[in-house]
């Protein structure tokens, strides 16, 4: 299955929230979400049909897809990996989907949305650790630094203005003045911004 491209607004509308897939305009009165809420397709009802137990499960991998942006055979893997981990297999899920370099650059600031942060690593704006890396869907580990290139910062500066107000979660410590953050801690989950049913993503497929 290739990525979804459609229309982001709507991937909100039918999650039935806001999953800040475009960027600061997600913050503002702008929203679609903000005038109109109910799923794409139907008006708006009072009351909407109570969805089925295996609705409540797909609904809820779909939305942790979408707000993360991953295929769906490699969230299958991610949820076989969570489930090699120790502790909480739901918890484990997300503290990988978090992890991804993609994930901790839109966290950081250096970029405006998920999507705009993955078409930069493959542009070869960043390095880690010094090393040039171009693949949005490694994972990075404590200790880890994430630096812009010296020929792309003037880009990236521009995208760090208009998201100062945005702060970092306090797993990254940021340096905006040397273009860098550095991963510090594991992923602090109730910081995430969303709420996400990790165990009905688990049980969807354990089916």
């Amino acid at each position: 299955m290739g990525r979804d491209t459609g229309p982001k607004c709507k991937k909100c509308r039918r999650e039935g929230e806001k999953l800040f897939l475009k960027g600061e305009r997600c913050y503002t009165q702008s929203c679609p979400m903000s005038r109109r809420s109910s799923p794409p397709g139907e008006r708006a009802k009072k009351h909407r049909p109570r969805r089925s137990q295996y609705q409540l499960h797909l609904r809820e991998k779909q939305k942790a897809r979408r707000i993360y942006g991953v295929r769906e055979k490699q969230f299958r893997n991610y949820v076989a990996w969570a489930k090699g981990q120790k502790g909480v297999t739901g918890e484990a899920l997300l503290t990988l989907l978090e992890r991804r370099f993609d994930n901790l650059v839109y966290r950081a600031g250096f970029a405006s949305s998920r999507d705009q942060a993955r078409q930069m690593i493959t542009h070869g704006h960043f390095e880690v650790n010094g090393r040039a890396t171009n693949v949005p869907s490694v994972l990075l580990r404590e200790g880890d630094t994430v630096a812009v290139k010296e020929g792309r910062r003037a880009r990236v500066k521009s995208i760090l203005d208009t998201n100062k107000k945005r702060e970092a979660p306090s797993w990254l410590e940021r340096n905006i003045d040397a273009m860098k953050f550095q991963t510090i801690a594991p992923p602090n989950l109730e910081e995430t911004g969303y709420t996400i049913a990790a165990n009905l993503i688990v049980e969807f497929y354990s089916r």
